[in-house]
């Protein structure tokens, strides 16, 4: 049903700019986008600007995850702790990211922190884009482990096991498949948002659209072109996550 569902609304969207573009008074040069998306050369396939602009973007976007995963893990237990200075760190940490437009951050990563810390663009992007998502992630990872039942804590205590192993063993699997499907579409806006990176010249996939742009003029087609890559990628991703979920789902049982 989800499929059938998903390639209607594809199907829908299809329609609707076909029959935007019929209005339009613009010649389409559909032709000229493939060889910006691979090439072939003596039998061999080589990949143009924008799938490679696809394979940073993915780097990006994986790194940027685990940093996301370490950062939200790392402020939930700091807001769960009994620390007063650790419950401080993860709340300014929480409401400073949380409140101030990402794009802001990149720059301010970009021209302060990385001449500071020395280091490159690329790094750049991926610790932004990461502490961005980890501030929203700490919250979702908070609310779950919350959820876990103090049953499940108490007997872990009578047992003798340390806070660490409680957590570790008992608490965090129990809570990881009550986290699961929202930071499965924290991973998805986290590659949308990756595109942001653009913007202090890392080659992503949206700048090399803008490059291919400047040099052929073909606005309409580059950006609808990435729209639906990114709609592809997205989709598998929200696809490979329900069947994670299933399988987490059966396995409980």
């Amino acid at each position: 049903m989800q499929i059938a569902a998903f390639l209607v609304v594809v199907g829908g969207i299809a329609w609707l700019v076909s029959r935007g573009a019929g209005a339009m008074p613009y010649r389409w040069q559909w032709a000229r986008v493939l060889p910006y998306l691979y090439k072939t050369y003596e039998g061999a396939i080589y990949p143009g600007p924008l799938l490679r602009g696809l394979g940073v973007t993915l780097q990006i976007s994986a790194w940027g995850f685990v940093v996301t995963l370490l950062a939200g893990l790392g402020a939930a237990m700091l807001a769960m702790s009994h620390s007063i200075v650790g419950r401080a760190v993860a709340r300014a940490y929480v409401e400073l990211i949380r409140n101030t437009p990402l794009l802001v951050q990149i720059y301010l990563f970009y021209f302060v922190l990385s001449p500071i810390l020395g280091i490159g663009r690329d790094l750049t992007g991926i610790l932004a884009l990461g502490l961005f998502e980890g501030a929203f992630a700490a919250e979702i990872i908070r609310a779950g482990i919350a959820a876990v039942p103090r049953g499940q804590w108490e007997a872990a205590e009578s047992l003798g096991l340390s806070p660490w192993h409680v957590r570790r063993h008992i608490i965090l699997p129990q809570a990881a498949r009550i986290v699961l499907p929202p930071l499965t579409s924290l991973a998805i806006s986290l590659v949308k948002h990756s595109a942001i990176v653009s913007a202090i010249a890392i080659f992503d996939l949206t700048n090399e659209a803008r490059n291919v742009i400047a040099d052929t003029f073909l606005t309409f087609e580059i950006w609808l072109t990435i729209a639906a890559i990114y709609l592809i990628v997205t989709t598998t991703m929200s696809w490979l996550a329900s069947l994670l979920e299933r399988r987490l789902a059966s396995g409980h049982r």
